[in-house]
């Protein structure tokens, strides 16, 4: 039996109840979701189910990430609500693309884990599955495992094995709605052109599972927990001097009341040059260097290849800033001395992160 997997916590549970329905099948997991968006967020989830499978002893096939083939399927549709238009085009192009793939591997019987999302429509799915089963001369079989309390019992599966719980369905439309809905920022879409790893991102969410297939291979223990905190994004910063743009690096957790502000550098306390508007600091590149140890030759080249994010939240204390500090600072060659213009949004925003403690 091919068993197309869309996630990990959905998988994990449906995988064992069909060994237990279906003693005499061998089953094979096929993963292959070209929705879900961004890929980093595919990378991970796919990464799950390579752990989860590893687990129960599956044999598992990934499917091409073909996600431009997608969007042209979706096309038209990508304000549909979710479980709407969209929703039905994605099933079927999932359910065709793994139809193709049980008759290429010579199974007689298709089904997916799907069908055990609370979030999905169990007739939706048994439709579009049914009529693809017919078209490719096999079954589809499309049991129910949400009823007699599946889904608790999924959950708690889901917890003690610790598995990544993704919170929004998989796709750019889906994923843009419920923030939106929740008037929250889809921080998911954020990735700086630094490459620097931003926290609960989930660049940060791979790096952690990642670590977390490494200890379990060495047989350390440990959990994952979560933790409250402030988080922070830089949506886009311009610092002009004299209306010319100036090479500027931006310190985390750097907010303005507005979006806009100018003005002239005011004074200076060991170092750090306070312009006389919205609490704007400015630093030297080796005023920088010093506090933190590197050797950046230039703003440009640390705008491009920035020390980690952490290493560079310990900076404002150096500075003599409180820990709760939130203004301004900037990096930059040299410290204007003329009119300055800023343009800079960013946000800070209550997140809930997962931390790795080993035990």
């Amino acid at each position: 039996m091919l068993v197309h997997i869309c996630c990990a916590v959905d998988s994990h549970y449906f995988l064992q109840k069909l060994r237990e329905d279906y003693p005499d099948e061998k089953l094979v997991g096929f993963f292959y979701d070209p929705n879900i968006h961004p890929y980093s967020e595919y990378y991970l989830r796919l990464l799950d189910v390579k752990r989860s499978c590893k687990m129960l002893g599956i044999e598992l096939i990934e499917g091409e990430y073909d996600t431009q083939a997608w969007l042209e399927a979706v096309r038209g549709l990508e304000h549909e609500p979710e479980k709407g238009a969209r929703c039905a085009v994605c099933f079927d192009r999932r359910f065709e693309v793994s139809a193709q793939k049980a008759a290429e591997i010579g199974e007689q019987t298709l089904t997916s884990t799907l069908l055990t999302s609370p979030k999905k429509s169990l007739k939706q799915l048994k439709t579009a599955g049914d009529a693809l089963a017919e078209r490719f001369g096999i079954s589809f079989v499309a049991p129910d495992y949400r009823k007699a309390s599946g889904t608790q019992e999924q959950n708690i599966m889901a917890k003690e094995d610790q598995l990544y719980r993704q919170d929004y369905c998989g796709c750019l439309f889906g994923l843009t709605m419920q923030r939106d809905q929740q008037q929250k920022l889809a921080d998911e879409l954020f990735v700086p052109l630094s490459g620097q790893v931003q926290p609960e991102s989930i660049e940060a969410r791979i790096a952690l599972y990642e670590k977390r297939w490494q200890i379990e291979e060495q047989g350390i223990p440990y959990r994952i927990v979560k933790q409250r905190f402030l988080n922070w994004r830089l949506k886009f910063a311009t610092l002009r001097v004299r209306k010319t743009v100036v090479a500027s690096h931006i310190l985390p957790y750097s907010t303005l009341k507005n979006s806009y502000t100018r003005g002239r550098i005011e004074y200076e306390i060991n170092g750090l040059h306070y312009m006389n508007r919205d609490e704007v600091k400015f630093m030297t590149l080796k005023m920088y260097n010093n506090h933190l140890g590197t050797d950046y030759t230039s703003v440009t080249e640390l705008l491009f290849s920035p020390p980690a994010f952490d290493t560079e939240t310990a900076l404002r204390p150096l500075l003599g800033l409180d820990v709760y500090d939130l203004s301004c600072v900037i990096i930059v060659d040299e410290i204007p001395t003329n009119k300055i213009e800023l343009l800079l949004e960013s946000e800070t925003y209550s997140d809930v992160k997962e931390v790795l403690i080993t035990l």
